[in-house]
Parts: structure tokens; C-alpha cells; sequence
């Protein structure tokens, strides 16, 4: 019988339901959602939109995210962000945040000899320059949140698979790399498990050292792990290649992903020339997809029950490009809310086109199917002290004899 009739009539196919039933996206689809999402916060400092696409991306990984352990590491980033905005007011601070009108202290200025001329220690502390630092890692802590955000709802290993052929070689290694900071979430809260199990009640200092080290050494023999049985299954083989065919393959893709680079650069960067944005951008890109496909026919290998791209993962890109795009129309017809002015200092202004943007980002999760649960495991059954009841069974629990029917 097909797997996809209705039972009871059979030939007929069932209906499209709402909401869709729960399977995991395609990992390529949540990537191209959150990298719109990261491009969007590239174009802006606005702290109102920062903290909207923040708000989204957050939102998307709470009503979306499964229970595997790559899923459990979306606090991690939120962590980093946190620490990399503080770090850049601190840094304002340190290294000289005197530029500017509005001065809110005066830390003792360290003087330095003449051949650190230009640079200040500490010093007269204006509210532009904390402003701008604290603008700045805003826009980088959302950059790498939407970056969190995809390594929490992508499947890294459904990601190797939808790999090209001539990425394959390097898929146990990314592979590897994208699942370390979700193994060392979870090593993180099995040692802290298992120390308060053994009654461990060391805090601060005293029990970082005693987490920091099982911590990391059973991170990285996770992911050894991971490597070794890929490496077992034929991840990255390379036995039968043509050297001249993977000579050709490599320079192709290395020079397409610098162009793609200088690219990108050149697109976020307004004051580049114009042959170092789109031109470039697309020629590598061409160049790269060459030495994909150049590289790919040297590769044979199968998938089982490939992902294919589906309606809702068609949305979710599209979803994370309408965002980008409309970024990108804003940057061009109205800058003056996505940058607001340090000097002097005004409030920031939010305007429709960038709201738009930043909630086109939330169509995935409303319109996706959910991401399938594990199997909650069942409660135990009552003891009931034996099928003919033991002297342990209370009398709701005791099982009566049978009566047997009488002659």
C-alpha cells in the first residue's frame, strides 16, 4: 500500500491541511532567512530596527526550534552579542571617548610617549562616542545572533547532505565546526547535571575550573566523534580524483569566494566604487557556481530521501530576502533613519519601509510546519503488588479473582 493514500478510500490522496504537519525544514532555507536578517542589521545603526530584527530573529527561534542539542544554543549568542556590545562602549571609554560636545566625565587621562601620537587613554568621556560604540556592537551583536539563529534551527547534518559534490570533501570539517558551539551548550549543562547530582556547591571561580575543563574536553570528543564516523561512512574521500580536475575545481572556487567577498564589501560599503559592488559580486558568485559544478561530476554518491524545497521553504527565503531587499531600497531613499546622527545627537526615527522589512522576517513562524518533537517517553504503570495480588498491594490496586462460571 502507497504511503500516500487515505486509508479507507483507497487511489485518492488527502487534502491539504492547516496547519501543515510538523517536519524540519531545509537547513538551506533557515540560512538564507537569517543571513537577510544579518544583511538588514549590516545596513543600519537605528537602535529601534536593531532591536526589531533582534526581536524577530529571537521569536522565529522560540516557535520554530526542535529539542535537538543544536537547538539549545541560541542563549549562548545572545551571550556574545551582550559581551560585544560592552566591549565596544569600553573600548569608546578607554581609548579616548572625548569627541564630542556633551561631556558626561572625566576619567585621569594616562599620558603616552610621542610614538603613540593619536591615541588617548581614558580622558574626557562624551555621550557621541558612547553612543557610536554603543550603535556599532549593536549592529555587530545582531549580525551574530542571526547567525545563532540559524545554527539553532538548521540541522547541521542535514546541511552536509544538501552540500554540493564539490564541497563534500570539506563537509566533515563544517560540519564539525558548526556543531561545536551547540555540543559544548549541552556538555555545559550535562557537567552542571552531573556536579549538582554529586552535591558540588562550589560557585564563581572555585567551580569554573571544575566545569571549564570536562566542559571542553567532552565538547571536542563529541565532535571527534561526529568526524570519525562520518570519515567511516566515506565523508571526504578522495580516492580516484583527478589531480589536474581538483587543481582546477580548487583555484576556481577560491577565486570565485574572493571575488564574492570583495563583492560584499563593496555592496555594504557605499563609499566604494561602483565596479567593486554588484560586478563583482556576481562574477565570483559565476566563477564559484563553476568550479561547484566542475568539481561536483567527480563526485558520485546518493542521498537518502533527499530534502527537497518545499512551499514553506521557498517562504522562509524569501521571507529573509524581502527583508534585505527592502533594507537595501530604504538605504537608498530615505538614510537618515537607518543612521541616526551622533552630532548633534537626535533621537532615532523609525519609518514604514524599514518596519516592513523587519517584519517580513516573522513569516516563518506563522506560515511553517513546526519541527517534529522526540517521543516524550510514556509514565511508569502503578505497581500493583502482582497479578493475584501481593501482600504489599493496597485494595484499589489488588487484583480479584476471577469467577469461573458454574456448571
Amino acid at each position: 500500500m502507497s504511503g500516500d493514500r487515505t486509508p479507507g478510500r483507497p487511489g485518492r490522496r488527502p487534502s491539504l491541511t492547516w496547519p501543515p504537519l510538523a517536519r524540519p525544514l531545509h537547513p538551506g532555507a533557515w540560512w538564507l532567512w537569517a543571513l537577510g536578517l544579518a544583511v538588514a542589521a549590516s545596513r543600519t545603526t537605528n537602535p529601534l530596527l536593531l532591536a526589531m530584527i533582534l526581536a524577530v530573529a529571537a521569536y522565529v527561534v522560540v516557535r520554530r526550534r526542535g529539542d535537538a542539542p543544536w537547538a539549545l544554543s541560541f542563549r549562548m549568542y545572545l551571550a556574545l552579542g551582550a559581551f560585544i556590545i560592552v566591549m565596544r562602549v569600553a573600548f569608546r571609554v578607554v581609548f579616548g571617548g572625548g569627541q564630542g560636545d556633551t561631556v558626561l566625565f572625566t576619567l585621569p587621562e594616562i599620558p603616552l610617549p610621542e610614538a603613540a601620537a593619536g591615541i588617548r587613554l581614558f580622558g574626557e568621556v562624551a555621550a557621541e562616542q558612547l553612543l557610536g560604540g554603543f550603535y556599532d556592537g549593536l549592529r555587530l551583536a545582531t549580525m551574530v545572533v542571526c547567525v545563532g539563529a540559524a545554527n539553532s534551527l538548521a540541522d547541521p547534518k542535514r546541511m552536509l547532505k544538501a552540500l554540493p559534490g564539490a564541497l563534500y570533501e570539506v563537509g566533515a570539517s563544517v560540519v564539525v565546526a558548526l556543531t561545536v558551539a551547540p555540543q559544548l551548550v549541552e556538555s555545559v549543562r550535562r557537567v552542571r547535571r552531573a556536579r549538582r547530582l554529586r552535591g558540588a556547591a562550589g560557585k564563581g571561580r572555585r567551580a569554573l575550573r571544575g566545569i571549564i575543563i570536562p566542559v571542553l574536553e567532552d565538547a571536542l570528543n563529541r565532535s571527534l566523534a561526529l568526524a570519525a564516523a562520518m570519515a567511516s561512512r566515506g565523508y571526504g574521500r578522495t580516492a580516484g580524483a583527478d589531480p589536474r580536475t581538483r587543481l582546477i575545481t580548487g583555484v576556481l572556487v577560491i577565486v570565485g569566494l574572493v571575488g564574492v567577498c570583495g563583492g560584499l564589501y563593496g555592496v555594504l560599503d557605499a563609499a566604494a566604487p561602483p565596479l567593486l559592488g554588484a560586478p563583482l559580486l556576481l562574477g565570483g558568485g559565476a566563477v564559484a557556481l563553476a568550479g561547484l559544478l566542475v568539481g561536483g561530476r567527480r563526485v558520485r554518491r546518493t542521498g537518502y530521501r533527499p530534502d527537497r524545497w518545499q512551499p514553506a521553504e521557498l517562504l522562509t527565503a524569501g521571507a529573509g530576502a524581502a527583508t534585505a531587499a527592502l533594507m537595501f531600497l530604504t538605504a537608498g531613499v530615505d538614510p537618515e533613519n537607518l543612521y541616526p546622527s551622533l552630532s548633534p545627537l537626535s533621537w532615532p526615527e523609525l519609518s514604514l519601509v524599514p518596519v516592513l522589512a523587519v517584519l517580513a522576517g516573522l513569516l516563518p513562524a506563522f506560515l511553517t510546519p513546526e519541527p517534529p518533537r522526540s517521543a516524550a517517553t510514556p509514565p511508569a504503570a502503578p505497581y500493583t503488588g502482582g497479578a493475584t495480588g501481593g501482600p504489599g498491594a493496597g485494595g484499589a490496586n489488588r487484583t480479584r479473582p476471577r469467577k469461573e462460571p458454574v456448571p
